[in-house]
């Protein structure tokens, strides 16, 4: 009889499924800029901003990143030219998601914009920001000196009906045109600066410095020099002084000697006259005239 062998087999093994892994992109593709000028107020804007948040940690400004405020949806984005969110930590980032923000959306935005937008695209950026929680909002065309700004109220963002002196409740930032040039002005007047404006600013600031320390210094020579001036004359007086003392001691000492011969020779002259010597004899025998020697 022969024996058959039977197969051993298993049964096949499944693979785990796993979630397909959301990839939210950091780039769109687009320009930050589609020409200097509106890079150059772009650039001014963030660093003035981070310039007036640098002391307070959980301010984060940034420029030209991706948006994305529905976890599970890489399409809805959008990337603000400058956006600010508050209660944020400051720190490098690829993207804003928001649900690892804590959930909180940027309260500020900024739309700098060039030839190339159009109605079409800032109509659906005005649409994305008043839906998914931004409550202010700012436009400005430098080209045809254009500002315009909404802020929330409720569910809708309502326009702002003046923007000239506008500041800004959650920034603190007063809006100003001059002539079709946007300024903005820090909580504290001081002006937002290009980059080449702050440089000339550092540089005269350093001028500035130069010029009071080299005064300063001059100054200080200038002290140091009426000083040494008042010591040594200060030091002359006193060697005077101690030249007038030293001719004084000498003097009363002369005066003194004088004053002791005097009276030894008063001594002497009272002594020979007591002895019955003449004045004529004393007068010899001492040196002395006859008027010195005639002592009462």
């Amino acid at each position: 009889m022969n024996t058959i062998a039977v197969p051993n087999i298993m049964p096949a093994v499944r693979p785990k499924t796993t979630a397909k892994t959301i990839v939210y992109p950091e780039r769109d593709g687009k320009p930050m800029a589609d020409n200097t000028k509106q890079f150059r107020y772009i650039a001014t804007i963030k660093g003035g901003l981070d310039i007036v948040f640098m002391d307070t940690p959980n301010v984060l400004v940034v420029g030209d990143l991706l948006w994305y405020p529905v976890e599970g949806n890489n399409k809805l984005c959008q990337a603000p030219d400058v956006m600010v969110a508050f209660n944020r930590p400051k720190g490098d980032r690829g993207s804003y998601q928001q649900w690892k923000e804590a959930h909180i959306a940027p309260q500020v935005v900024f739309e700098i914009l060039s030839p190339g937008n159009t109605k079409d695209e800032m109509d659906k950026k005005f649409g994305f920001y008043e839906t998914y929680g931004v409550e202010e909002y700012y436009k400005y065309d430098p080209d045809k000196g254009n500002l315009v700004g909404w802020q929330r109220r409720g569910k809708v963002l309502e326009a702002i009906p003046v923007m000239e002196g506008w500041i800004s409740p959650r920034l603190v930032v007063k809006f100003t045109l001059k002539g079709r040039d946007l300024r903005l002005y820090a909580p504290d007047g001081r002006p937002f600066l290009t980059f080449e404006e702050l440089e000339k600013e550092r540089r005269l600031a350093e001028q500035r410095a130069n010029k009071e320390s080299a005064y300063a210094k001059a100054e200080s020579a200038r002290a140091e020099a009426e000083f040494q001036k008042r010591q040594a004359e200060s030091a002359r007086a006193e060697a005077e002084f101690q030249k007038r003392q030293a001719e004084s001691a000498r003097a009363e000492a002369e005066f003194q000697k004088r004053q002791a011969t005097e009276n030894r020779i008063t001594q002497i002259v009272k002594a020979m006259v007591a002895q019955g010597f003449e004045t004529k004899m004393i007068a010899q025998l001492t040196g002395l005239s006859i008027e010195e020697c005639m002592i009462t």
